[in-house]
């Protein structure tokens, strides 16, 4: 009896998932494109420094928020940086580490640079520069900031940032768990954050990544840890289409980003990356607002992908080493 009853929750479970699959995606711009609300404000300023686990350095909140200051919590881990990443060139270079993090692992609002080649880095710069890259919404401080910045950023600054983040070890900072219920989230400043509540909610067709301390990585430390939640499946899905398993849609991604996915060549490694990042950048070539000609050769493994597939490739990605 107990073991018929074992079966019968075990094929529920997998209907759910299936059922939940064949509904209609949810839009993206909700969880993909979080953006703050009209009546959004910064929490004040106490006055107080801030601290981080595993430093001695210390930071007052306005320089935290200060997007021509790039806070170095650990400077004993990488390089010294060159001024355009610790500092930015007023008034439209921001600090390249202020969004990217000193050691270059950024978060779910920006892209993780650590380890990426040069030639890739200077593209992406090029390519927000030429209107190649414009994103789905590119009034999102996060997309606005950087095309900005890459129409002012000289040829030897964008060098010397390419090169200084390229050398950089990338570090594993996300965890995806499968689940059908979520914490309930807010927009924290560009990325969605845990209210405090403890309340839960269902995950529907999404991905919900959040910091696991918002005190940490809202203090800019590249040493800040993800949870990005996904649904029962979407991992071994994810690791089909990956692997050109799942039917005829797409190929392999290995023959371009190498058998382990952590690049090729001036081909960048997507292992082990933030899965709403890797999300926003599916659905950003298959819409055609990142284009150009070093996406070209995704415009056809995109252009079979339904938003379901994008996220299970993305949560397959995120649970990798990067």
């Amino acid at each position: 009896m107990q073991r018929a009853l074992r079966m019968a929750i075990c094929v529920l479970s997998v209907f759910s998932v299936s059922a939940s699959r064949a509904a209609a995606p949810e839009d993206p711009s909700s969880w993909a494109y979080p953006i703050n609300p009209p009546d959004f404000k910064l929490p004040a300023d106490d006055g107080s420094l801030r601290q981080v686990p595993d430093s001695d350095q210390r930071y007052s909140t306005a320089q935290v928020r200060d997007r021509f200051l790039a806070p170095d919590w650990h400077p004993e881990s990488h390089p010294q940086m060159p001024s355009i990443v610790s500092a930015g060139r007023k008034p439209d270079v921001s600090a390249c580490g202020f969004c990217h993090r000193a050691e270059g692992t950024g978060g779910p609002e920006s892209a993780s640079l650590a380890g990426l080649p040069v030639a890739y880095i200077l593209q992406q710069i090029a390519d927000y520069k030429s209107g190649a890259r414009s994103g789905a919404f590119p009034r999102r401080a996060p997309h606005a900031l950087m095309i900005r910045g890459a129409k002012a950023i000289t040829e030897d600054e964008a060098r010397s940032a390419a090169a200084y983040f390229s050398a950089l070890k990338p570090q594993r900072n996300i965890r995806v768990v499968e689940t059908m219920t979520v914490p309930k989230t807010y927009v924290a400043g560009w990325f969605l954050a845990r209210h405090e509540g403890g309340e839960h909610e269902p995950l529907g067709q999404r991905i919900v990544e959040i910091p696991d301390q918002l005190k940490h990585f809202d203090s800019r430390d590249s040493r800040a840890t993800f949870t990005a939640y996904v649904q029962p499946l979407s991992v071994r899905r994810g690791q089909s289409l990956v692997a050109g398993q799942d039917g005829v849609r797409i190929g392999g991604c290995s023959t371009c980003h190498g058998a382990d996915l952590r690049g090729l060549g001036p081909i960048p490694s997507i292992a082990g990356r933030s899965p709403t990042y890797v999300f926003r950048q599916l659905h950003e070539i298959k819409s055609g607002t990142r284009s150009g000609a070093a996406v070209s050769p995704m415009k056809e493994v995109t252009a079979g992908l339904s938003g379901a597939d994008m996220i299970d490739i993305a949560a397959y990605l995120g649970s990798l080493e990067p």
